[in-house]
């Protein structure tokens, strides 16, 4: 008989678990740049939309308002309970309300559209948004359905309006903000410098709008909402009777 070779070659225990290591610890480091590349591709695209948001919020409230029609609201009741017809538009620090041919569903394309901004609390009182309705504007009546009347105040004699409603139907357009409040600029006269206001009470539609924005929480890193000022091109005065 021939002896048995006891030289047959193979593996150790020891280098079969130095293996399994080895490989353990080159697919934790593959795994761990295959989850580092996924999250900071999700950082981007996350920071991307946050911006593209951004640009799309100035968009809008910049088209509703170069889109602003010059109407007239019939305050009051119908018949001859119905008020006066006054210029249709609500100027205040917290709430602007005109008619626009610009709206959110349907651009420029759709119906002329009765624009209500207002600025609330934000979510658990931390700074505050500002949502925005949106009703079919159909004439000097649908414009008055929020018209209470005008102000006998001769100091501030301009119309005065019902709050706006905000509920499930409001957009929001921007949130988490420290500051949002609207400023009216007068029309210019005989080359005097026109002042801003914050509150519109005269019969006149203002110059332009400015919308006075400011991030809660500011990021130099990150496009943030920024103050955005209008100028509105109205040539036209709802009040006054033109030929034919």
């Amino acid at each position: 008989m021939r002896p048995r070779n006891n030289n047959t070659r193979g593996f150790t225990l020891l280098e079969v678990i130095i293996a399994v290591t080895l490989v353990s610890v080159l697919l934790l480091g593959v795994f761990g740049a295959v989850r580092l590349g996924i999250d900071s591709m999700e950082r981007i695209d996350s920071r991307m939309l946050r911006e593209r948001r951004v640009a799309g919020v100035e968009q809008i409230m910049r088209s509703q308002l170069e889109g602003m029609m010059p109407v007239a609201a019939q305050c009051g009741g119908e018949g001859e309970a119905a008020g006066p017809r006054v210029p249709f538009f609500q100027g205040e620090p917290s709430t602007m309300r005109f008619v626009s041919t610009y709206s959110l569903n349907e651009r420029e394309r759709g119906l002329p559209r009765i624009l209500e901004y207002q600025v609330i609390p934000g979510e658990n009182g931390e700074g505050v948004r500002l949502v925005l309705n949106e009703h079919v504007y159909t004439g000097p009546r649908s414009a008055g359905a929020s018209c209470l009347g005008v102000n006998p105040d001769a100091e501030n004699p301009g119309p005065r309006f019902a709050p706006v409603d905000v509920g499930e139907g409001s957009f929001v357009l921007a949130d988490k903000l420290a500051e949002c409040r609207f400023e009216f600029r007068e029309p210019r006269y005989d080359g005097e410098i026109p002042r801003w206001f914050p509150r519109w009470s005269r019969p006149v539609f203002p110059d332009s709008v400015r919308i006075n924005l400011a991030p809660l929480h500011p990021q130099s890193s990150q496009l943030d909402l920024q103050t955005l000022t209008v100028p509105l091109h109205l040539m036209r005065d709802p009040m006054a009777q033109y030929a034919q």
